[in-house]
């Protein structure tokens, strides 16, 4: 899901510049690779660098296929207009995460850098009784605009354009969580259809597309 408006973005992009019709299923990561997993007939597949890694090894994807696309790092967000929490030290965002009522954060692979993080500290079992998990494709934004959650960690991309909350900033660098986010193409593709994949795919690395990867809060890989 943090990819999800890039890569719309950047699907049109490519066809506009000449480039085959793209239909683009967005999904929670987990459930992308399970699917891929299962068989399910797709061309093309946009995950975790290390989940793209594991479909390759389980032969879903093919090895010499895979392109790292965008780097996302995670941010940190309150309800607007809530009082802006210090987040600009490590102490400080450990501080946050004790005083807020309830945290939410990804069920992805920042979620479990976080659950890392939290245990490093020692405040695992202290964040474990006021943690919401976001339920299956509910972004953790929603869930802070709504007021269900007081502090959410996500990836910046899926918070940077969603309405009533306020993004206090990112992680700082100590301790910022990047997730290196790459596509490959799947073995069920068709010739024809992994070939196009091949070609949307290095139209999604080239230098062309770095701007809409800014703007959606992620550098280019």
């Amino acid at each position: 899901m943090a990819t999800r408006q890039v890569l719309a973005d950047l699907a049109v992009a490519f066809t506009e510049r000449g480039g085959a019709a793209v239909a683009i299923e967005s999904v929670g990561g987990v459930d992308a690779a399970r699917r891929v997993l299962a068989g399910e007939a797709f061309d093309v597949v946009f995950l975790a660098a290390d989940a793209i890694d594991k479909l390759i090894a389980a032969g879903r994807v093919l090895a010499d296929s895979k392109v790292d696309l965008v780097h996302s790092g995670v941010a940190v967000a309150v309800r607007a207009g809530a009082p802006r929490l210090d987040i600009g030290s490590e102490a400080a965002v450990c501080a946050a995460v004790q005083t807020a009522r309830s945290v939410s954060y990804s069920t992805g692979p920042s979620g479990v850098a976080l659950a890392k993080l939290f245990a490093r500290w020692g405040i695992a079992d202290t964040v474990a009784d006021k943690l919401v998990t976001p339920p299956p494709g509910v972004p953790v934004g929603s869930l802070v605009a709504s007021g269900a959650v007081e502090l959410g960690f996500q990836q910046f991309s899926e918070l940077v354009n969603l309405g009533g909350i306020d993004v206090l900033g990112p992680l700082p660098a100590e301790i910022q969580i990047t997730t290196t986010f790459s596509a490959g193409v799947c073995t069920s593709a068709a010739p024809a259809q992994a070939a196009a994949v091949r070609e949307m795919l290095a139209f999604m690395a080239s230098a062309d597309a770095a701007d809409a990867k800014r703007r959606q809060g992620m550098d280019p890989a």
